[in-house]
């Protein structure tokens, strides 16, 4: 398996990088078309995107963000990997790769947004106006992506109560480079 910059994939990797939105992120990506703009979205200019390839296909990708806070602070999006490919290092492969490029621009901070959409971590389903400091030292993520960023060294800094719809927040969460 090695990364590349998708910037050179073929039209028939791009495809296969959208199939894999599609299947993991399909709240996000409903449909192939949603998930070929996401991908088109996610490749214009001022971000990079990684992807790993096995074989000449694509088995994952990740990316960062245009740069904010004058170059100090990139946003982690999306990472996605294929579903048969998940649990075997694909991931942080990307992330550690990202991270690297990160550094290398001298970026601070990486940061990310991790929807909680389908009820997955103690954070759901509660109110988290009231004494959230409590509800974030007692986090639990379950099956949620939270772990494996927790897992990858990214700590909880924030959640945005509702983002998804009553109950379902959005889980900020950053590291330092």
């Amino acid at each position: 398996m090695e990364i590349v910059n998708m910037n050179t994939l073929s039209s028939r990797q791009l495809r296969e990088a959208a199939a894999i939105l599609n299947q993991v992120l399909p709240i996000w990506c409903p449909t192939m078309e949603a998930a070929e703009e996401a991908l088109r979205e996610c490749l214009s200019p001022g971000n990079t995107q990684l992807a790993a390839v096995e074989n000449r296909e694509v088995i994952g990708f990740g990316g960062i963000l245009t740069p904010t806070y004058d170059g100090r602070v990139y946003e982690l999006h999306p990472l996605a990997v294929r579903a048969d490919k998940q649990k075997q290092g694909v991931g942080k492969l990307i992330i550690t790769a990202l991270e690297d490029e990160a550094r290398a621009r001298g970026v601070l901070t990486l940061w990310l947004g991790s929807d909680d959409e389908t009820d997955e971590t103690s954070l759901s389903n509660c109110d988290l106006y009231d004494d959230l400091p409590s509800k974030l030292r007692d986090f639990r993520p379950g099956i949620h992506p939270s772990d494996f960023y927790l897992k990858m060294g990214y700590k909880i800094i924030g959640v945005m109560p509702d983002a998804n719809g009553r109950g379902r927040p959005d889980i900020y969460m950053a590291k330092a480079l």
